[in-house]
């Protein structure tokens, strides 16, 4: 007897509508709030693309249809020409928290782990501003 396979994360949070509006709290918080002014300044001016580029790849994260990822693109590569510090990485981490906080319908538990693998993410991310720890000796 084969059991069915549990829902994927995108099912469970209701699919695309439910991540195109985590996507738009996302950008809504980095347009509206003064503690993402750094995060804003890398972004075009016209955020209607990159709203839907988040969309289309946190669909594919989450399980949903994959044709972000279908079209051979690597998150790393694509935001490898933009000098992601760690304090930038946080404001990246905690502005997506915050939207995702703002579903009250989200499972907590699936909200928190998004957070945590996301913020994870985004700080892997960090390549300029990084303390090597080495000195030249005195």
């Amino acid at each position: 007897m084969n059991a069915a396979a549990p829902p994927s994360p995108y099912a469970r949070i209701g699919g695309e509508p439910a991540v195109r509006a985590l996507a738009n709290r996302f950008y809504d918080l980095i347009e509206q709030d003064g503690a993402y002014a750094d995060l804003r300044a890398i972004h075009a001016a016209d955020l209607t693309p990159i709203r839907h580029s988040l969309t289309r790849f946190l669909c594919g994260w989450l399980g949903g249809p994959r044709d972000w990822f279908d079209r051979g693109s690597c998150i790393m590569s694509l935001h490898r020409a933009f000098p992601i510090t760690p304090a930038l990485a946080d404001q990246w981490a905690t502005a997506m928290t915050c939207a995702i906080a703002g579903d009250e319908a989200l499972d907590p538990q699936i909200g928190d782990a998004m957070a945590q693998a996301l913020g994870h993410m985004a700080r892997g991310m960090i390549n300029f501003g990084l303390d090597t720890g080495s000195s030249a000796a005195a």
